[in-house]
């Protein structure tokens, strides 16, 4: 399968920048992308709600970036795990996009395993790359980035559950409390989403 028109390039209905709130996954893409803050992160991947909520906005006849809160940035840097090692690069990026009328949150996925269990409850391993972060989201379908680099779409999961607004509990973050909450907020804005039998 394909990914959407709305993940590689402007769709029909994509709305143009035109407020504080106004800004497409692939506006904050192309960003990303020419961005050397990002340019300089290993593997450097846009992820979570900006890309995947575009999909269920465009099935939903609405702007794709409809109630997208934020946009998620994940690298990876083992060399150094250091939480000012990884403010530094938040705040680098802050400088960066500070004039975008979007709240881009940089994460780096060598350094979730240390503070998970504080923040979320429950067990975190530690991981060897971005796209294994990207494989532990909640919502199976959900596990989605695009790499800031080459533009590749990362759907380990495939599209298929993600299209049809299937929403399963990953086997690789079983915590079905979080999940709960997390489909019932999803389901409360895109009301066609289903559970998975």
């Amino acid at each position: 399968m394909e990914p959407p028109e709305s993940l590689t390039g402007s769709a029909p209905g994509d709305r143009a920048l035109s407020g504080p709130a106004a800004m497409s996954a692939d506006d904050v893409l192309r960003l990303v992308r020419r961005n050397p803050v990002n340019a300089a992160l290993p593997q450097c991947h846009l992820v979570a709600g900006c890309v995947f909520q575009a999909v269920w906005n465009a099935r939903s006849g609405r702007a794709v970036d409809w109630g997208v809160r934020d946009h998620d940035v994940f690298y990876f840097d083992a060399a150094d795990v250091s939480w000012a090692a990884e403010d530094a690069v938040i705040r680098q990026a802050e400088r960066a996009f500070a004039d975008l009328p979007a709240r881009i949150e940089v994460r780096n996925q060598a350094r979730v395993h240390l503070w998970y269990r504080q923040r979320f409850g429950g067990g975190y391993p530690q991981l060897s790359s971005a796209r294994e972060g990207i494989d532990r989201y909640l919502v199976a379908c959900t596990c989605m980035g695009v790499d800031a680099a080459t533009g590749a779409l990362y759907t380990p999961n495939g599209l298929d559950e993600l299209v049809q607004g299937v929403l399963r509990l990953n086997p690789l973050t079983p915590q079905p409390e979080l999940f709960a909450a997390k489909a019932d907020s999803y389901r409360t804005r895109w009301p066609w989403l289903r559970l998975a039998a």
